[in-house]
C-alpha cells in the first residue's frame, strides 16, 4: 500500500501478505485450509506457526501486522490466552492493532454451544467496523474456499477502484454475518429470492410485526442472492433515523458516500451506483414511511440497484411487493394437535437451538415436549419471544416457563446485548410500534386487547361506539394493519382480525392504567351478548351450520366475554346467553369449562335469580354427568327440574328431565323404570314446545336404554324415531347422532353394507359441523366393518385414529356401548394378526382428523356406499328409511 492509501495491485516479486488471526489452541486443520487458499492464489501467509514464538512479544505482531496488506481473523470458542501484565488477549489485541485502512476478512465458526464471552464481545465489535467483511463457515473445505474468493475479489475490487473516479467510494454497508441458523423460513428465503430475480420488481417489502424475524430473513436473503446481484448486497440499519430528511443521507453514508458539500447527495449516490446491479437492505423503514417517496427518486439515481426493505408498515408505493412474515409454525398443519408431529414444527426446532446455546444439554424428550410446544403456542411462533423463552432454561424447567408465561408474556430475561435496545425485551419492541402511532389509532389498539384471536369488524365497530375512533374503525384498523401490529386472515370468506398475545398483554395493561378496561370489557361482552341473542335460535334447525360456524369464528371471545360476566356478578346475563347456547357448548366440548364458570358464579353471586341458579346448577350436573367418574348428578337434576317449573321455563323442565333419565340409568343399581318415565316426560315436552333436536337426543336414550337391556327391536323403533325428528327439524348434530345408532343396528343384524352408507353419512355431517365426537363415532363403526371384512390393517388404523380423537376431546362413554373393540379382537385371532393390527392401531393414532376422514371413505366405497354433496358424502334413501 502507498503512503497516500491509494488502492493499487502489486507485481508478482511484490506480493501482498496476508496476516492470519487465530487462537493457537484452536482451528489447526482451519489455519492450514486457510494457509493453502492464501498460496493457491500467490499470495504470502503470514502465520506465528510458521517461526514464531508460541506467545510472540506485542512489538513481533505488531511489526508483522505493519508489514501486511490484508488482515484475516479465524474464530470459534476461543478467545485466547492473556498474557501476564495484560488485559486482553493476543488475538483482540492482533485485531485492534490491525491499520484502521487494513481490509479485514473475519470467518466465524458455526459451532455447537457457546463463545467464550470476551469472543463474542469481540465478534460484536466487528460489526460495527466497516472495513470488515464477516462470514460464518462450517467446515475447513468451506472456510478454504471463502478465504480464496474473498481475497479474489478484493484484489479485483481494489484493481477496479485504482480506476474509478474519485467520486464513487467502494461500497461500505455489508451484510451482517448471521451468527445463528435460520430456522423454519426455507419457503419465504425461496419466494423473496424468485421475487428479487425478476428485474420487475425493483422494491419489496417483507412485512411483520416486532420479533418475527424481518431483519434476520434479510440478511439471509442477501446471502442468499450473490449471483442475481453480482455488485453484492448492502445493508443499511434505520433503526435509529426517526427524521424523514434523513433517510437518503442515511443511506448515502451506509453506502460509503460522503456529503461533502462539493456534489449533491442525488448526483454523488448516482455516480456511486452507476450500472452497480446490487441489492440495497434498509432495514427498519417502519419510522421513516413519510419519506417513502424518496425511494422513487432512487429508482432513477440507481437504475440497476434493487431494494429489500423490512417494515412494520406497508410503504405504499407503486411498484412496491410485499410479502408478509409470519410467526412460526408451532404445529404440523395437517393435524394440529399431535404433540409428536409439533416436535418438529420450526417454532419448537427454533426454541431447542436457542436452548442448546445456553445448555448444551438441553434435549426434547416425552417429559418436556408438551411444556415446550405449550411455551411456542402461548407465545404464538413470535421468533424473538421463543429466543427470550428459550434463554430461561439456564434457571428454570419448561414447565416452570409455561407457568411463569401467564403471569406475564414480557417478564422474560433479555435478549443478546447486541440487539438493538427497542428488541432486548418484549416490551420494549411494543412500545417501539405504539409510540408511530397517532392518538386515535393507539387508542383502537389498546382497545382491541379485549378482544381474543378471531373477531370481526362488526365486533369492532359495536366497542368502539364513542371512543376516540368512532366512525373511523376501517381506516384506522387498516392502519394498524398496515403496522403489522393487528393481524387479518380469511376465515370462510370474511376477514377476522387478531393481535400477537404480546401486543394484546401491553393493551390491557395500558387500558388498566388508564382506567379504561372495565368500560371497554363491558362493551365487548354486550356486543357478544346480542350476538348470542340474534343467532341461538339458528342453533337447533337448518341455520345450524351457519350460526355453529359464526360462534366457532369468534369462540375465543365468547369465552372471554362469559369470563368478564362471571367476574362481575352479572348471573342474570351470563346464563341468559349460555342456556339458548345448549347444542353449541355440545358440539365444541365445553360443558366443563361451562361448569367451573357456573360454579364460580353462583359462589360469587349469591343473590342471583331462581331461573340464573337453576341454568347454573344444570351445566354443573350436565358436567359431572359426562365428565366425572363416580359422580351421581340425579339429586342435582332433580332440584333444576323443579327451579325450572317454578320459573315457567318448559324447554328447560324439558332438558333436565332428559339429563335426570340418562343419569339415573348409569347408576349402577339403576331404576330403569323410573329413567324411561323421565326420558319419555322429556320427549312429550320437547315435542310440545316444538324442540324436535331435544325430542331427538331423549328418543335417541330412550333407544340406549332399550339396547342396554336387550330389546334391539325397540332400540331401532327408538333411534329411527329420532332420526325422523332430527331431520324433520333440521337438526344436523341430532340427525348425525341417531345415524350412529341406527348404524350400530345394522352393523348388529349383519347389514355390513347399510351400515357402511350410514357411518359414512353421520361422518359427511359431523365433518360439516367440526363435530369430533361425531367423527370418531362414524369412523369406529367404519373401523367394525373392515374387522368384519378381514381387513386388520384398515380397521386398526382407523381405531387408533378414534383412539386419539377421544383422548383430545376427552370422551366418555359407558363400557356396555363400546362395540368396536370387540370386532377388533375377533378379526385378529392369530398372534401374526395381533402383531398387525398393534402396528396399525400405532399408525392411527398419527392420522390428522382429515386425514383419517380421507382414509375412512374407502371403507364406505369397499361396502357399496354412496357418496354426494355433503362434505362429500350423503346418506341414500334406504338407509334413512331404516
Amino acid at each position: 500500500m502507498t503512503g497516500d492509501h491509494s488502492p493499487v495491485i502489486r507485481t508478482p516479486d511484490q506480493r501482498i501478505r496476508v496476516f492470519v488471526s487465530s487462537t493457537l489452541r484452536e482451528l489447526e486443520e482451519d489455519r492450514r485450509a486457510a494457509r493453502a487458499a492464501i498460496e493457491r492464489l500467490r499470495l504470502a501467509p503470514v502465520m506465528f506457526e510458521l517461526g514464531a514464538r508460541p506467545h510472540p512479544p506485542r512489538a513481533l505482531y505488531r511489526s508483522y501486522l505493519e508489514q501486511s496488506d490484508v488482515f484475516v481473523g479465524i474464530y470459534a470458542h476461543n478467545y485466547g490466552w492473556v498474557a501476564p501484565g495484560e488485559t486482553i488477549s493476543g488475538l483482540e489485541d492482533e485485531y485492534v492493532l490491525a491499520p484502521g485502512r487494513m481490509p479485514k476478512l473475519i470467518y466465524v465458526k458455526a459451532i455447537d454451544g457457546p463463545r467464550e464471552a470476551r469472543l463474542d464481545d469481540l465478534i460484536h465489535r466487528i460489526q460495527s467496523d466497516d472495513t470488515a467483511s464477516y462470514k460464518s463457515y462450517e467446515t475447513t473445505t468451506e472456510l478454504g474456499e471463502l478465504i480464496e474468493a474473498d481475497l479474489a475479489t478484493l484484489l479485483a475490487e481494489r484493481f477496479d477502484a485504482s480506476r474509478a473516479p474519485a467520486a464513487a467510494p467502494a461500497v461500505a454497508a455489508r451484510v451482517p454475518s448471521a451468527y445463528t441458523r435460520l430456522i423454519g423460513r426455507e419457503d419465504e428465503v425461496a419466494a423473496v429470492t424468485a421475487l428479487l430475480a425478476d428485474d420487475a420488481n425493483r422494491l419489496v417489502t417483507l412485512l411483520g410485526p416486532g420479533g418475527v424475524g424481518k431483519s434476520r430473513l434479510a440478511i439471509e436473503i442477501a446471502s442468499a442472492t450473490t449471483e442475481t446481484f453480482p455488485d453484492g448486497a448492502a445493508f443499511i440499519a434505520l433503526e435509529n433515523v426517526t427524521e424523514p430528511a434523513l433517510l437518503l443521507p442515511s443511506i448515502a453514508y451506509g453506502l460509503g458516500i460522503r456529503d461533502t458539500g462539493e456534489q449533491s447527495l442525488e448526483d454523488r449516490l448516482a455516480v456511486a451506483l452507476d450500472g452497480r446491479r446490487m441489492l440495497i437492505v434498509l432495514d427498519n423503514f417502519e419510522q421513516l414511511v413519510d419519506a417513502a417517496p424518496t425511494l422513487v427518486d432512487l429508482y432513477s439515481l440507481a437504475p440497476s440497484a434493487t431494494f429489500l426493505v423490512t417494515s412494520r408498515s406497508i410503504l405504499r408505493l407503486r411498484g412496491e411487493r410485499v410479502v408478509e412474515v409470519p410467526p412460526l409454525l408451532t404445529s404440523d398443519p395437517a393435524d394440529p394437535e399431535s404433540m409428536t408431529r409439533a416436535a418438529g414444527s420450526s417454532a419448537v426446532r427454533l426454541f431447542v437451538e436457542r436452548a442448546r446455546a445456553v445448555r448444551p444439554d438441553f434435549a426434547l424428550s416425552g417429559t418436556n415436549l408438551p411444556a415446550v410446544v405449550g411455551i411456542c403456542r402461548e407465545l404464538e411462533g413470535l421468533p424473538l419471544a421463543i429466543e427470550l423463552a428459550a434463554a430461561c432454561v439456564r434457571v428454570l424447567t419448561p414447565a416452570s416457563i409455561l407457568q411463569r408465561l401467564g403471569g406475564s408474556l414480557m417478564s422474560l430475561l433479555e435478549a443478546p446485548r447486541d440487539l438493538p435496545t427497542r428488541q432486548r425485551t418484549l416490551r420494549s419492541t411494543i412500545e417501539w410500534s405504539t409510540q408511530l402511532l397517532d392518538a386515535p389509532v393507539r387508542d383502537l389498539l389498546f382497545d382491541l386487547a379485549v378482544f381474543s384471536a378471531g373477531f370481526t369488524l362488526e365486533a369492532v365497530e359495536a366497542v368502539g361506539r364513542g371512543r376516540s375512533w368512532d366512525g373511523f374503525a376501517i381506516e384506522r384498523l387498516g392502519e394498524l394493519i398496515d403496522s403489522s401490529l393487528v393481524r387479518q386472515e380469511d376465515a370462510d370468506g370474511e376477514p377476522v382480525f387478531s393481535l400477537l398475545a404480546t401486543v394484546r398483554e401491553y393493551g390491557l395493561e395500558q387500558l388498566a392504567e388508564h382506567g379504561r378496561l372495565d368500560q371497554v370489557r363491558d362493551a365487548h361482552a354486550g356486543y357478544y351478548a346480542d350476538l348470542i341473542r340474534r343467532l341461538a335460535p339458528e342453533l337447533t334447525g337448518p341455520g345450524q351450520g351457519e350460526a355453529t360456524r359464526r360462534l366457532t369464528l369468534e369462540r375465543a371471545n365468547l369465552r372471554a366475554a362469559m369470563r368478564h360476566l362471571v367476574a362481575k356478578r352479572d348471573a342474570e346475563t351470563a346464563t341468559a346467553l349460555a342456556f339458548p347456547m345448549f347444542l353449541y357448548w355440545w358440539l365444541r366440548g365445553y360443558f366443563a369449562e361451562l361448569s367451573l364458570w357456573m360454579t364460580e358464579l353462583l359462589e360469587r353471586a349469591p343473590d342471583a335469580s331462581p331461573h340464573a341458579v337453576a341454568v347454573a346448577r344444570f351445566y354443573i350436573a350436565w358436567a359431572e354427568m359426562w365428565n366425572t367418574a363416580g359422580a351421581d348428578p340425579v339429586a342435582r337434576f332433580e332440584s333444576v327440574a323443579d327451579l325450572f317449573a317454578q320459573t315457567g321455563d318448559r324447554l328447560g323442565v324439558a332438558i333436565t328431565l332428559g339429563g335426570s333419565g340418562l343419569s339415573r340409568a348409569a347408576r349402577p343399581d339403576a331404576d330403569v323404570a323410573r329413567a324411561v318415565e323421565e326420558l319419555t316426560q322429556s320427549v312429550a315436552a320437547f315435542r310440545e314446545g316444538g324442540h324436535r333436536w331435544g325430542e331427538a337426543l331423549s328418543l335417541v336414550a330412550l333407544g340406549r336404554l332399550s339396547l342396554a337391556m336387550g330389546d334391539v327391536d325397540a332400540a331401532t323403533a327408538r333411534f329411527s324415531e329420532a332420526l325422523s325428528a332430527a331431520t324433520a327439524g333440521g337438526d344436523s348434530l341430532t340427525e348425525s347422532i341417531a345415524m350412529h345408532h341406527i348404524g350400530r343396528m345394522q352393523l348388529f343384524s349383519g347389514d355390513t353394507e347399510g351400515a357402511a352408507a350410514t357411518f359414512t353419512a353421520s361422518l359427511g355431517l359431523s365433518l360439516g359441523l367440526a363435530h369430533d365426537e361425531g367423527v370418531a363415532y362414524a369412523i369406529e363403526g367404519l373401523s367394525a366393518i373392515a374387522a368384519v371384512a378381514g381387513d386388520v390393517d384398515r380397521a386398526g388404523v382407523l381405531a387408533g385414529a378414534a383412539e386419539t380423537i377421544r383422548q383430545r376431546v376427552t370422551m366418555f362413554d359407558l363400557p356396555a356401548f363400546v362395540y368396536h373393540t370387540g370386532y377388533l379382537e375377533r378379526a385378529a385371532q392369530g398372534e401374526p394378526d395381533r402383531r398387525r393390527l398393534a402396528a396399525a392401531l400405532e399408525r392411527g393414532r398419527e392420522y390428522s382428523l382429515h386425514e383419517v376422514a380421507d382414509y375412512a371413505v374407502g371403507v364406505g366405497e369397499a361396502a357399496g356406499s354412496a357418496t354426494g354433496a355433503t362434505g362429500g358424502l350423503t346418506l341414500p334413501v334406504a338407509a334413512r328409511d331404516a
